[in-house]
């Protein structure tokens, strides 16, 4: 490969060589000691004085949304000795990380949203394991690798024991693209690139960079190599395209998983899937701690009074509507379907009652098939032409509505449950809640506010983002196939496809599977395509199943046995302007503490681990209120080495 002409990286390097062009030939001896002794975590929210850990009251608290978050703050709230009831849409636990069972060619298997790597640095995640003693649940993957299509020889990431400088070194030492960066320090453009990444600070650095899209940030000045090896990739496993991801965000995102974390890239994967492996542990703790966990629960109203909630009301198998409703026809849809948006009603064959396209899984919107069918797009739920389950994720058949009454192109529905009553409303009045839904969950539950609410809060969940569509596709195939490269490995170059999983080389069921079978199963991510590019399921499908065989070519002579898909939209995004108005745990309403991973976050952290931190953090906002020790929280050191000497 010819290197990009005015790389300073053209000439040998050496170490002294790459300390001169990172400009710490006078900052690496005091910060030498990162090459010899591992830089500890720092603490955050550790109370000076010794207060009590459990509460001499027993306190109540409703957390709505049973993802990581969800599951964090009623795990540290139950040890404290409050009384938890925790309420969760779907049939399964775990939101992003839920698993099911499904059939794969007569065998019960599980299936999940898709494989997620568990780094050293998430602290606070590893000391909830270690105090379930869960971690022989996790399996080491010893090396990732990052994979390029064209143009780049793969690069292989390990655990490591140093600090930045140290890390960079090594990574360019090893690195067989390192004379390929393209870095030219005595280029402005490129000295600010080297400054933004090595100075993060959690305050500065949103100031100067959360107004402006990634794309734009790197066009035209920015060194082509370093983005196309490692900035474009990564960015994506963000799970937030570039073109809309905030330039801030990305830069606490790179702090936290390089530049400021001694821990290094490699990770550990889950033995089963994320249910068996962490949520149930979790969620076991919850139980044995006398909380309440109640799944497949709508919410049907948030109800407020003087500035504060005042009680939620729920049905627990139920639609979540609770009283007769109009709703017109569907002209784009034909014949036969009503309602707009997510709230689409079919018309049953005797037309005297009509079935939610709402999935009764995670509340995507079904398709109905040319058989009559229903079929949820998202994860694969099924059900027949009057929405009786079939099979897939799905606990219960489609909500059922009989028909009141007809007004032209309009009706009048009311809600009935599988035994033709109507499903009973019920209330949870308690002393906190905490909302850990997602960010289109959390919309929805400001949707349903009643009362006195709190305009400002309510503003604030009204301009949070999603980010593009996460897919997933886990494929089945007859024959095992030689693969170089680590059991996750990222990708780059692809239209759609950004990594791959070899499950049969990482869970214990698959390895028994592909043992029993001589088969193979992967697993191919997108993590935040363009519908436009990808309109149809079928698109999604048929072009991870072309990339694939570009990826290992030799499995286009394999038989696919199965195939499972996961497509959804209600992953955070993090868009330019959007870090100011986010809210954080700790909201202006008194018993109103919010947690997921989109919440405005005190020290750095991302994904699974921002998730349980902001759980955690939930936790601390209710036992600082009540006069109890607070849990200290790890993270990374929460500014990078040169944010001192870089003005705001």
């Amino acid at each position: 490969m010819t290197p990009l002409p005015d790389s300073l990286l053209t000439t040998a390097v050496s170490r002294r060589n790459l300390l001169k062009m990172f400009g710490v030939g006078t900052v690496g001896g005091a910060l030498g000691y990162s090459r010899f002794s591992k830089p500890q975590p720092s603490v955050y929210g550790k109370d000076t004085l010794e207060l009590p850990f459990k509460a001499s009251r027993r306190g109540t608290v409703s957390v709505i949304g049973g993802g990581l978050a969800g599951l964090a703050a009623s795990y540290e709230l139950s040890r404290r000795g409050f009384e938890v009831t925790l309420l969760e849409k779907s049939p399964q636990l775990g939101g992003k990380i839920a698993s099911w069972d499904i059939n794969v060619n007569g065998e019960s298997l599980r299936m999940e949203h898709g494989f997620h790597g568990f780094f050293p640095q998430y602290y606070n995640l590893w000391s909830i394991v270690e105090e379930l003693e869960a971690k022989q649940n996790f399996t080491s993957l010893p090396t990732y690798a990052l994979v390029y299509k064209d143009g780049y020889d793969p690069e292989v990431f390990r655990p490591s024991r140093s600090a930045f400088p140290w890390n960079i070194v090594d990574l360019a030492v090893s690195s067989p693209n390192c004379l390929n960066w393209g870095i030219n320090l005595t280029k402005p453009a490129h000295w600010e690139v080297f400054k933004e990444i090595t100075a993060f600070d959690p305050v500065k650095s949103y100031d100067r960079l959360d107004h402006i899209p990634v794309t734009e940030w790197v066009n035209g000045q920015f060194p082509k190599g370093l983005y196309d090896l490692y900035f474009l990739p990564f960015a994506k496993s963000s799970l937030n395209a570039p073109d809309m991801l905030s330039t801030g965000e990305l830069m606490q995102f790179f702090h936290f998983y390089f530049f400021g974390n001694p821990e290094g890239l490699a990770f550990r994967g889950t033995r089963q899937d994320m249910g068996r492996s962490l949520v149930n542990p979790v969620a076991n703790s919850i139980t044995e701690n006398n909380g309440t966990i109640l799944e497949d629960v709508t919410v049907t109203g948030i109800d407020w009074k003087d500035g504060q909630i005042s009680q939620v009301r729920y049905q627990q198998g139920g639609s979540g509507k609770t009283a007769p409703f109009w709703v017109d026809v569907n002209e784009n849809l034909g014949k036969g379907f009503y309602g707009a948006g997510d709230d689409v009603y079919a018309l049953l064959p005797g037309q005297e009652e009509a079935v939610s396209l709402t999935c009764t899984h995670q509340g995507c919107t079904v398709h109905k098939e040319d058989d009559g069918a229903f079929l949820c797009p998202c994860h694969g739920a099924m059900f027949g032409e009057e929405g009786d389950l079939k099979g897939g994720p799905a606990q219960r058949n489609l909500d059922t509505f009989k028909v009141l009454d007809r007004d032209g192109d309009r009706l009048q529905l009311v809600a009935i449950g599988e035994d033709g009553q109507t499903v009973a409303e019920e209330t949870l009045q308690t002393d906190y809640y905490v909302f850990a839904a997602d960010v289109v969950g959390m919309r929805n539950l400001f949707a349903l506010s009643e009362g006195d609410r709190h305009e400002e809060t309510h503003e604030q969940i009204a301009q949070l983002a999603t980010a593009d569509p996460f897919a997933v596709m886990r494929i089945w195939l007859d024959r095992d196939f030689e693969w170089n490269h680590s059991d996750f490995t990222s990708l780059s170059g692809y239209r759609l496809t950004d990594s791959i999983s070899l499950y049969h080389r990482i869970q214990d069921d698959y390895k028994a599977w592909a043992e029993k079978t001589g088969g193979s199963v992967v697993e191919l991510h997108s993590y935040c395509y363009k519908e436009k590019e990808f309109p149809t399921q079928k698109d999604v499908m048929d072009t991870f199943q072309a990339e694939l065989y570009e990826i290992v070519p030799e499995l286009k002579a394999a038989k696919v046995l199965h195939r499972e898909v996961v497509n959804q939209k209600n992953f955070s995004g993090f868009p330019p302007n959007s870090h100011q108005q986010r809210p954080a745990t700790a909201t202006a309403v008194p018993n109103l503490i919010f947690a997921g991973d989109w919440v405005k976050m005190p020290f750095p952290c991302g994904l699974m681990e921002r998730a349980i931190s902001s759980g955690l953090l939930a936790a601390n906002e209710i036992c600082q209120q009540e006069g109890l020790q607070r849990r200290p929280l790890l993270t990374v050191n929460p500014a990078g080495v040169l944010s001192p000497v870089v003005p705001a």
